[in-house]
């Protein structure tokens, strides 16, 4: 792989299932290991062209791209959302990795009725600057309790009376005793790019834009 290639970073799981119809439309050809589930490799060549994939976690693209590991990244909006990377443009939207990021609390309990009296709630979530702004517009101190994952099992065992983590059917959380309260923000995936390369690489990365556009149907 050149050292003076496009690197792309590319989320790993169900969006990426979803991306890879993408990338076929924009003729990105990724080797064979790429779309091994058993691989350990993380880089990966294109084959015909001179730009290479890394897979890693999607909370951590919007950090590869903003500090210049790659030019480019897959995110959803919640990542974007959580950092707020003053080094990352985002012109596109995907249309991809639909879900939603919302406040969940149990069954039995109605932050609605109490939201007046409330000043201090806390919270368990993947991300607290997200939460800490949400309650702070109505008011209130949210105590962030950080958890990367099994985000339903803290009011069952008392860590939190409430949760912000991203839903999709819902099914999880009815299993566990909770349910949406409020959503957030609607979630999907975006094209990103890092601010420093879109200026010194300009021509291939706004051609590289207008292709994934153009798989996207975007207008």
């Amino acid at each position: 792989m050149s050292s003076n290639g496009l690197v792309i970073a590319v989320p790993k799981g169900r969006i990426a299932e979803e991306l890879a119809p993408i990338l076929r439309k924009v003729d990105i050809q990724p080797e064979k290991a790429f779309f091994d589930e058993n691989s350990r490799q993380l880089q990966f060549r294109c084959d015909n062209s001179d730009i290479s994939l890394i897979r890693v976690r999607s909370f951590d693209i919007a950090t590869f791209v903003a500090f210049g590991a790659a030019q480019i990244g897959i995110c959803g909006l919640d990542v974007l959302m959580e950092f707020n990377y003053a080094d990352l443009y985002a012109p596109l939207n995907l249309d991809i990795g639909h879900c939603r990021l919302s406040l969940a609390e149990p069954e039995d309990f109605d932050i609605r009725q109490d939201l007046s009296l409330i000043s201090h709630l806390r919270v368990a979530t993947k991300y607290p600057n997200i939460t800490q702004q949400y309650f702070a517009k109505a008011g209130i101190q949210a105590e962030c309790i950080k958890l990367n994952g099994a985000m339903e099992l803290a009011p069952k065992l008392g860590l939190a009376n409430h949760i912000v983590d991203l839903v999709s059917s819902g099914r999880t959380l009815k299993a566990n005793g909770l349910r949406e309260v409020e959503v957030i923000a609607n979630i999907s995936s975006r094209l990103i790019v890092n601010r420093a390369a879109f200026k010194t690489r300009s021509h291939e990365i706004n051609d590289l834009i207008e292709r994934f556009r153009e798989a996207v149907g975007a207008s």
